[in-house]
């Protein structure tokens, strides 16, 4: 009875034994894996390398095998793998015994100053086992720079054009605390990477192209440097007051600038002043009951230039606003909206409105849009909307508007459009129904901080005929 018990035992035994040397094959086999992320947060300032690692256990009571731990960008990636002692960028048929680990360590080696390198350098690594395929993400920071990730601003602060700043996750202007970004900065943010201001925002450029302050998305590689909605954008949030944009550029965000409810005090929520807005895929600004005043500013090709809703108060004075259809935005959406109400659950919400259009250009082509100028109108509260001297694209004009000297329908003859090559000068020709067009304003200079013509008769738009 002994002897077969022992026998049993051993038999028992090496099947165990047995089982434990052969593979688990099924698709439900259970692997963990330490992390789904890696990030080197190590900002270079030469070059040099940072290293981090992850595990892979192997959960089950079988070995398991890896078919493949792979860099996805192969040779050309700027990170290494190392899997259980052995170097990639591939990595074939690793064994994990049961209920064992391996480690994979990966490194970047980065010089900073390399012109090519993008801010953010991202890659992924694929472990593949039984008919599974799990992705780890890598993200490394490039270009010496500032970087920012969720940075939450909660004293004053300033920045300076020493380096570049970049923006991952997110960024917030606290409640009665002030940016001031200085001439010729750049800022580049990631796509899931708004600013937001509860504080104030001031932007410092100047008229020099290399004095501007250009905000726009991190990916500066072809095709995403030129794509439309590479960033969220920059949102003025309820608390938000006496913000001023100088000599801003604002380029391929999703909604340039999203501005929210009125102004704490009696000055305008924001104050844009000869700033570009270029390649935004929903709007240029869009507004919510809020106040703004702009003046020599170019919004263009973007899903709509001016989104106004609930009304607020408003001026803008020698702007351009012009969408030609392009192949990453088709013009199907008008260029300036206005309405005094917005629905909540299909019941309006309305407030007065009052805006003005003095000396703007208002034109779209290439596209579905026949009217470039649309009201929406609530009887319960106050609808003063007014252009003066404009030149607009509509075939209705719209409702509930008082418009002076409008020249309708004719085309602006912007100085040269190249929709294949991506060319766009907003400029006049000479021979512009715009030029001499406008009414005197105390404006004196133009976006380019070129003079206006002296005396009653400046051009319509941004910039004057020189």
């Amino acid at each position: 009875m002994k002897t077969a018990s022992i026998l049993s035992l051993t038999i028992l035994l090496f099947i165990y034994s047995c089982r434990k040397d052969s593979f688990i094959t099924s698709s439900d086999a259970r692997v963990t894996i330490s992390a789904d992320t890696l990030k080197f947060d190590t900002v270079f300032v030469t070059a040099g390398s940072t290293s981090r690692y992850f595990i892979i256990k192997n959960e089950n009571d079988q070995k398991l095998k890896l078919s493949s731990v792979r860099l996805m960008n192969g040779n050309a990636s700027l990170f290494k793998i190392n899997v259980d002692g052995i170097i990639g960028p591939e990595v074939q048929d690793i064994e994990i015994d049961a209920n064992d680990s391996i480690y994979v360590f990966v490194q970047v080696n980065v010089n900073p100053n390399a012109a090519n390198l993008p801010f953010v350098i991202r890659d992924s690594i694929r472990i593949s086992f039984n008919g599974n395929n799990e992705l780890i993400q890598l993200e490394a920071w490039g270009q010496n720079a500032h970087f920012f990730r969720d940075k939450k601003i909660t004293v004053n602060e300033t920045w300076n054009n020493d380096l570049p700043y970049v923006i991952l996750g997110s960024m917030v202007i606290d409640t009665n605390r002030i940016l001031t970004i200085s001439k010729g900065c750049r800022v580049y943010t990631h796509a899931d990477a708004p600013i937001i201001v509860d504080g104030t925002l001031q932007v410092n450029g100047l008229k020099d192209t290399v004095d501007r302050v250009y905000f726009r998305g991190d990916r500066l590689d072809d095709p995403y440097k030129d794509y439309p909605g590479g960033w969220p954008g920059i949102f003025f949030r309820g608390s938000s007051k006496d913000n001023v944009l100088n000599y801003a550029v604002l380029k391929n965000a999703y909604q340039a600038l999203g501005i929210q409810d009125p102004s704490p005090n009696a000055n305008p929520k924001v104050t844009i002043n000869e700033c570009v807005i270029d390649n935004a895929y929903d709007a240029g600004i869009i507004t919510i009951n809020s106040s703004v005043t702009a003046r020599n500013c170019l919004i263009s090709n973007c899903g709509n230039s001016i989104e106004i809703y609930k009304g607020g108060t408003y001026s803008f004075t020698h702007c351009t606003m012009a969408t030609i259809s392009n192949t990453y935005l088709f013009h199907r959406e008008p260029s300036v909206i206005l309405t005094n109400y917005i629905n909540i659950n299909n019941v309006p919400s309305p407030a007065d409105l009052n805006a003005a259009f003095q000396n703007c250009i208002i034109w779209g082509e290439s596209g579905t849009v026949e009217d470039e100028v649309v009201t929406a109108k609530n009887n319960s509260k106050a609808f003063n909307v007014s252009f003066q001297n404009a030149l607009w694209k509509v075939t209705t004009p719209p409702a509930n508007v008082t418009g002076t000297n409008i020249i309708n329908n004719q085309d602006p003859q912007f100085d040269s459009i190249n929709v294949s090559d991506r060319y766009y000068d907003f400029r006049l020709k000479s021979t512009s129904p715009a030029k001499d067009a406008g009414s005197t304003t105390p404006i004196l200079l133009d976006l380019d901080g070129k003079p206006r013509m002296a005396g009653p008769k400046p051009d319509l738009g941004c910039f004057e005929k020189q």
